[in-house]
C-alpha cells in the first residue's frame, strides 16, 4: 500500500509572516504537493505569553494571499492540552519522567554547556530534596545513541544524557514543552514528513526519543537552511524581521525559491497564483536545497 504523504507548517504566532517563516512554509508546501500529499497548518501557540493577538490570523491571511491552501482545519496547540497531559500520564505510568525543583539559575551555576544550553545533571532524578517543591517535569535520558538521517543535513547522532541531560516536558510555568507537543501533534495528525528550518535540527533527536518512548512512528525529516540577517541572526520578531510585502507576492515567492536553490518563475502572472504553484511544484527538487544550516536572507 502506497504511503500517503502528510506534511505540515507550524509557525509560532508571535507576529506577521516574515521571509524566514515563508521559507519554511514554501519548502514544506512544495515538498508535500510534489509528492501528491496533504499539507497542514498548525499554530505553535503553546506559550500564550509570547503569542501576539491576531498574529495567527495575519499568518493565515498571508498564506491565502500567496495561494497556499491548507488541506485540513488549522490546529491550535493552545487547545490541545488534554492530549499532551495524556502523553505525560503514559510516561509517568512507565516511570520515565520525574518532578524537578531546580531553577534555571541553579542549573546554569552547576552545569556544563551542551547541545542546547546547560546539560542538566540529574539532581532531582532520585527524588526532590527536603523542602523543595516541584517546578517542572523531566524525561529520563540515557546514553543510547539517537540517530537522525536528515534528507538535507545528513546523518546526526546524539547521546542525549551526555549532550542534553534529562529534558523538560512540562515547564515550571505550567506550559507543555515544545518537544512533547510537537511529537504528540505530529502523531495525532499522521505526519509522515517534516520539512522545517535547521534551527530545530538539534531538537529533533529529542523528539525521536520521545516518539520511541510513546510508541509513535518517526517521520522523515528535512531541515532547510535558516534565513539570517547581516549579523548572522535568525530572522524573527526579536531581530525585527520585516513582514512579507503583500504588494510584491511573486517577487517574494521567487526570492524564497532562489533561497531554496530552485528555479525562479519570473514570467508568472500575479493574477494566476495557481499557475505559479503548478510550475513550482513540477520543478521542485529537494536535492537542490543548500546543505548549510544558515544562509543570508536576500536584501
Amino acid at each position: 500500500m502506497k504511503r500517503i504523504y502528510r506534511g505540515r507548517f507550524a509557525p509560532s504566532p508571535t507576529g506577521p509572516l516574515h521571509f524566514g517563516s515563508l521559507v519554511a512554509a514554501v519548502g514544506s508546501y512544495l515538498d508535500a504537493k510534489a509528492h501528491g500529499g496533504v499539507w497542514l497548518v498548525r499554530m505553535d501557540d503553546l506559550d500564550l505569553s509570547r503569542t501576539v493577538p491576531g498574529a495567527a490570523d495575519l499568518i493565515l491571511r498571508s498564506l491565502e494571499s500567496l495561494g497556499m491552501a491548507w488541506d485540513e482545519p488549522v490546529v491550535y496547540q493552545s487547545k490541545r492540552s488534554a492530549a499532551y497531559e495524556a502523553a505525560l500520564k503514559v510516561l509517568k505510568k512507565r516511570k520515565l519522567i520525574y518532578p524537578c525543583a531546580c531553577s534555571r539559575r541553579e542549573i546554569a551555576d552547576s552545569a556544563v554547556g551542551g547541545l542546547d544550553g546547560p546539560i542538566y545533571s540529574g539532581t532531582c532524578r532520585k527524588g526532590l530534596l527536603a523542602g523543595r517543591a516541584a517546578r517542572a517535569d523531566r524525561v529520563i535520558t540515557d546514553n543510547t545513541r539517537i540517530e537522525l538521517k536528515d534528507v538535507i543535513q545528513g546523518k546526526i547522532v546524539h547521546s542525549l544524557e551526555r549532550q542534553v541531560g534529562d529534558f523538560v516536558v512540562k515547564r515550571a510555568d505550567g506550559y507543555y514543552a515544545y518537544q512533547l507537543a510537537a511529537v504528540v501533534d505530529d502523531a495525532a495528525q499522521g505526519i509522515t514528513d517534516v520539512v522545517r528550518g535547521a534551527d530545530l535540527l538539534d531538537s529533533t533527536t529529542r523528539q525521536i526519543y520521545l516518539q520511541q518512548l510513546l510508541g509513535y512512528t518517526t517521520p522523515r525529516y528535512a531541515h532547510l537552511p535558516v534565513a539570517v540577517n547581516v549579523l548572522g541572526e535568525k530572522l524573527s520578531k526579536q531581530t525585527l524581521a520585516a513582514p512579507i510585502d503583500n504588494r510584491e507576492l511573486l517577487a517574494t515567492l521567487n526570492a524564497a525559491l532562489a533561497f531554496l536553490g530552485q528555479d525562479t518563475i519570473t514570467d508568472a502572472d500575479p493574477k494566476k497564483m495557481a499557475d505559479f504553484w503548478k510550475r513550482a511544484i513540477a520543478g521542485w527538487d529537494l536535492a537542490r536545497v543548500p546543505r548549510q544550516r544558515t544562509q543570508p536572507a536576500p536584501d
